[in-house]
């Protein structure tokens, strides 16, 4: 088996059960990794201030990758190790195009600004923990350019949303779904993927020596850099075609398995 030495975990429908907890069985085995000598970080698309108590929680003192790899920031220290904004310019016609039709989040210096507290507002910051800043117009309001934009919609229209904007921006941003009602904008560069790569280098590791676990489109990135890519059982076909192996869901301890399956050999 590998000696695998990094371990990078999404959070929603991943680490994170469906009420959005740690399980005691994954949190022993986390720390049982970390004992072993392994990195263990988090990857999410979340807002770095989303994430950190989740980091917390499992004691983990490395550098997180958040906003799908646009910000990658010291848990302890608070120092930014790699910030990809959205240039302002992109920033702004992705508003003016997709904020007359969907709820839309901006997102400038790990705080969340939105044109009004709608029921999709309110629902996006009690998930994430995180509080809402309504500011009226979001293209009056932003001056310079944010970490990323995202679209709360239903999922068909944002599928064909999707394809409007990828086929219009092409590759000067980043498009990806992190759920199936949310589609974000951000820097072509910032994904997880391009995050891992660089902290496995930080930590002088190779790409056959980091395990990496998701269950969604924005998890891919990753999924396909890592040694190791791992699927949760939970996810859609789509995504679990891309797994070297799939493991139990959210809610079965799927990271636990991983752990004990693929690190500590048991």
């Amino acid at each position: 088996m590998p000696q695998y030495r990094m371990i990078a975990i999404d959070l929603d429908d991943t680490l994170l059960t469906k009420d959005l907890t740690i399980s005691p069985r994954t949190k022993e085995y986390i720390r049982r990794a970390r004992e072993a000598g392994v990195h263990v970080t988090l990857a999410t698309g979340r807002m770095y201030q989303s994430a950190l108590p989740y980091a917390r929680e499992l004691a983990l003192n490395l550098p997180l990758i958040t906003y799908q790899g646009a910000l990658v920031k010291e848990t302890v220290s608070g120092e930014e190790l790699l910030h990809l904004p959205l240039p302002l310019d992109l920033a702004r016609e992705v508003i003016s195009r997709i904020a007359p039709h969907f709820h839309t989040n901006v997102y400038v210096d790990d705080t969340l600004y939105v044109e009004k507290l709608t029921p999709e507002a309110v629902q996006y910051g009690r998930v994430c923990g995180v509080v809402p800043h309504p500011v009226g117009d979001l293209l009056k309001f932003l001056d310079r350019a944010p970490t990323k934009v995202l679209a709360v919609g239903k999922e068909n229209e944002l599928n064909i949303l999707r394809e409007q904007m990828q086929r219009y921006f092409g590759s000067a941003l980043h498009i990806t779904k992190s759920k199936p009602h949310f589609l974000e904008f951000s820097h072509p560069l910032a994904t997880k993927g391009h995050a891992l790569d660089m902290l496995a280098r930080r930590w002088g590791l190779r790409a056959d020596q980091v395990i990496a676990i998701g269950d969604s489109d924005n998890d891919l990135e990753m999924l396909d850099y890592a040694g190791l890519g791992v699927v949760m059982g939970n996810a859609r076909p789509e995504v679990q075609a891309r797994a070297d192996y799939i493991t139990r869901s959210n809610d079965e301890d799927g990271v636990a398995e991983v752990i004990a399956r693929f690190v500590l050999a048991e």
